[in-house]
């Protein structure tokens, strides 16, 4: 697509799309906005890259000053972690380090195009280690002079959207032409299964279930199982995926704000596989996910949301919804919301960016979908969803709207105003 075909079809005049591109010795920045296109040159990938993965570790290694009732995140790694990404909070010394980071990759991505941004929605198409930095995060390229103290995020003066693609926008919006909202509002998948000893088993059920052993997995599952069943020495254990109490939290609150006949619950046993490829969540504007996740960057149809690995009498059930599988389903939906850790990551792809669950959604027919770049803490999680449906379905703000709205009220909450908190999640595809 040609920039005049972009700025025609995908770009008006309150909006600016920046687009990376990351070479060996150098690497560039254009900016096209609905009546002009700038180039800029930046520097080489191994510099912009090695200052990305800086400022991407300490964003997503808890703060010091940890938030009282603070509960482990949605964590499922399919590698052994970094020694730095290991979740550890950080000291003093370190939040000192990664805000001076963070300020120095915006001045290297954002600086060159400071006095062009205003208050323009920023639509980012990023390359490399940049698609999984969160721009919202990052500190206002316009408050970074000398002296300067404040240093507020960009997300204060912008709303932002990433996109796997220039011209993804454009292909959206024709395929979403004509096409009719879905008859009900919201569906909910939280608070699966996941244990042989889950107290929601019959205690008859349980003691069949333990003479079973784990779920026996489906072709692909012992994939993506095995790798995750390693400690942090490299050792063979046992997976096991731990329940995450908020996501109950998160559906009922979410839940609440839906009018009666006009909304799916599917909690425990029902937040299945079977559930998920159903057709019944073709009928819901939004369809929201509250779970493990876990993303392989190495074989992206292996990503998986997991649900129960149990049905109601204890006996073990398939429960990886993995993303070739997304690929086919018929989901319509105006949002789709990964509620889960790292579901922003995935493959990627020459020319076609990340190939990951967000991706399959879009191409099952959602027009946009909320995921996270890291493993998300579950309490303020929980938070932050509250925060975001309130604004979306009871205000009536656009979703891209309605998350910064959500974000900048987490910001400004001292409880939940370190990054780890709230940046995580990002919104991709269509922003109106």
């Amino acid at each position: 697509m040609s920039a005049r075909e972009l700025q025609q079809q995908a770009l008006d005049a309150d909006t600016l799309l920046l687009e990376y591109l990351l070479g060996r010795e150098r690497s560039y920045l254009w900016a096209v906005s609905a009546t002009s296109v700038a180039s800029f040159e930046l520097p080489g990938r191994a510099e912009i890259e090695t200052l990305a993965q800086r400022v991407y570790d300490r964003l997503k290694a808890r703060p010091r000053r940890q938030a009282e009732g603070d509960r482990p995140g949605r964590v499922l790694e399919l590698k052994t972690p970094r020694p730095e990404s290991r979740g550890l909070r950080l000291r003093d010394q370190d939040e000192a380090q990664a805000s001076e980071a963070a300020a120095a990759l915006s001045r290297m991505l954002l600086g060159p195009v400071a006095e062009l941004l205003g208050n323009k929605r920023l639509l980012i198409v990023a390359d490399g280690s940049l698609q999984y930095v969160p721009f919202a995060a990052l500190p206002d390229p316009t408050a970074l002079t000398v002296g300067q103290e404040s240093r507020p995020p960009l997300m204060v003066a912008h709303e932002i959207i990433s996109m796997p693609s220039a011209s993804t926008l454009a292909v959206l919006r024709r395929e979403l032409a004509g096409r009719k909202p879905a008859a009900k509002t919201l569906a909910v998948l939280a608070d699966p299964v996941f244990a042989k000893d889950d107290e929601r088993i019959k205690t008859g059920a349980r003691r069949a279930a333990s003479q079973t052993g784990q779920p026996t997995p489906a072709p692909g599952a012992e994939i993506i199982l095995r790798p995750i069943s390693k400690n942090s020495d490299g050792e063979a254990g046992e997976a096991r995926f731990s329940r995450l109490p908020f996501t109950r939290q998160e559906a009922e609150q979410i839940m609440a704000l839906v009018a009666a006949g006009e909304g799916m619950k599917a909690l425990d046993f029902e937040a299945s596989r079977a559930t998920a490829m159903s057709d019944q969540l073709s009928q819901y504007r939004y369809i929201h996910f509250a779970t493990h996740g876990l993303a392989d960057s190495e074989r992206a149809e292996l990503s998986t949301l997991v649900l129960s690995l149990f049905d109601e009498q204890g006996a073990p059930q398939e429960g990886f919804l993995r993303a070739h599988e997304i690929y086919n389903l018929n989901l319509p939906a105006e949002l789709v919301t990964l509620s889960a850790c790292e579901t922003g990551l995935g493959k990627q792809v020459k020319g076609e960016g990340l190939v990951s669950l967000a991706r399959g959604f879009m191409y099952a027919g959602a027009a946009r979908v909320m995921v996270s770049l890291w493993n998300v803490n579950d309490q303020a999680t929980s938070e932050l969803m509250r925060r975001f449906y309130r604004k979306a379905l009871v205000e009536g703000e656009r979703p891209a709207a309605a998350l910064r709205a959500a974000q900048i009220e987490m910001w400004r909450d001292k409880r939940w105003e370190a990054p780890y908190y709230w940046a995580a999640f990002t919104l991709q595809g269509e922003w109106r």
